[in-house]
């Protein structure tokens, strides 16, 4: 009797959840710093966006930060803290 593919284990959710922090932060920072466009036009920040993107990485980083060793928690929670601040500094303009 043939047995059907080995299922593969899962990966532990802090894992997962670090992956999906660190994405979020990427993407908050491009939305708060495009690159300028090929015409010369002023590159459009896009708040609405960011804030989301910042809101669910830091609501995430919340539910894994227990599970995590401190130097990699201590990296994340200074990863969005800086783009909290430029999201201020950007909101204040």
């Amino acid at each position: 009797m043939a047995t059907g593919p080995s299922a593969t284990a899962a990966p532990p959710v802090e894992v997962v959840l670090t992956e999906v922090v660190t994405s979020l932060a990427m993407l908050a920072h491009a939305y708060l710093e495009p690159p300028a466009s090929d015409d010369g036009s002023d590159a459009v920040v896009d708040l609405a966006a960011a804030d989301i993107a910042i809101d669910v990485a830091g609501r995430a980083f919340e539910r894994i930060a227990p599970r995590l060793g401190p130097d990699e928690r201590s990296a994340l929670a200074r990863l969005l803290t800086e783009l909290r601040l430029t999201y201020v500094k950007k909101r204040g303009l």
